[in-house]
């Protein structure tokens, strides 16, 4: 992150304002996978995304810019269901998202052809979602096979993100197979890879047992080493063997409003919504700014310690101008 969105965020922390914003934008998704989160009973206020009434056309288009016109963050996550079930809507959204200077993340399945226009938005960023080799890839998230995903990314420059699960860590060597095959194509900007996080009281074969998490730690600090396009920092990967205990204490579940495909149903208590196992959480985006909180400034005051005294000022000037 550049040094002036490290201070337009942390100006938005101080005003009371969440820097990141996620949208579910739409309860549709041609995929059924497993252990899928957005599915989960409970996952939005005590529904499932399949249960919420979602918005189409110029409604969804004028809903986003709403929401964001009222919260006006600095980074915008698309997600769903599978948002190109939307490229209609997209096609409209993001130069609108452009002109407001808002960095765009959209994360799909690639089920289907991006947009070749999408390639040309400066502050829009791509991620693909793979989960595993082709045989459990295809298997698992069909119709987004690895045939489809190698011609729906033609002519743009993408994210590939990857969920580690406790079948992957069952066989030798998964991980450096799965980076030897992306890491060299020229569509693949870079590669990040979470581990699976499951619900409390959840049991699944995609949980990761304790020593397949700390294998996995190890595995991911001697690939990083190998390919660079893996995109994940030293202090970022040890992160995964201490989680953040509970979302409060998660800088980036306390800096990232999640709102679902009514465009008002906020997620909580994080992204997973429901009752997130912190204990197993896998989450990227939460292990990178638990290693940026711990990074040490002087006099023993760490980043995170004056992420939290901000956060108390910014709720209080919220709670003194409401």
């Amino acid at each position: 992150m550049r040094t002036i969105e490290v201070i337009q965020a942390w100006g938005a922390i101080l005003s009371g304002r969440s820097p990141s914003v996620s949208i579910e934008i739409t309860r549709e998704c041609p995929l059924r996978c497993a252990g899928c989160y957005a599915y989960e009973e409970g996952h939005a206020g005590g529904f499932n995304l399949r249960q919420l009434h979602d918005k189409k056309g110029d409604e969804l288009v004028e809903g986003v810019l709403e929401i964001v016109n009222e919260l006006r963050p600095l980074h915008l996550s698309i997600v769903g269901g599978d948002p190109l079930v939307r490229f209609r809507e997209l096609d409209k959204l993001l130069p609108l998202l452009e002109q407001r200077g808002i960095h765009v993340q959209v994360v799909t399945s690639a089920f289907r052809e991006i947009p070749q226009q999408w390639a040309s938005i400066n502050r829009l960023s791509l991620v693909v979602s793979i989960d595993g080799l082709q045989p459990e890839h295809d298997a698992r998230r069909k119709p987004a096979t690895y045939d489809r995903i190698l011609a729906n990314i033609r002519g743009h420059r993408i994210t590939v993100h990857c969920t580690i699960t406790g079948q992957m860590m069952r066989q030798a060597g998964y991980l450096e197979s799965f980076l030897s095959f992306w890491a060299p194509r020229d569509e693949i900007k870079r590669i990040w890879m979470s581990m699976f996080t499951p619900q409390k009281g959840a049991v699944a074969p995609e949980i990761l047992t304790a020593d397949e998490r700390e294998r996995a730690v190890n595995e991911l600090l001697g690939l990083r080493q190998v390919y660079e396009k893996l995109d994940m920092p030293e202090g970022l990967i040890r992160e995964f063997l201490s989680p953040p205990s509970s979302p409060r204490e998660c800088i980036f579940a306390q800096t990232t409003q999640t709102i679902s495909a009514d465009l008002k149903t906020r997620i909580t208590p994080c992204q997973f919504g429901g009752e997130p196992d912190c204990s197993q959480c896998g989450c990227i985006a939460s292990m990178g700014l638990a290693a940026v909180g711990h990074h040490s400034l002087a006099l023993g005051i760490t980043a995170g310690g004056v992420y939290r005294a901000s956060t108390a000022f910014g709720r209080t000037l919220r709670k003194v101008r409401a």
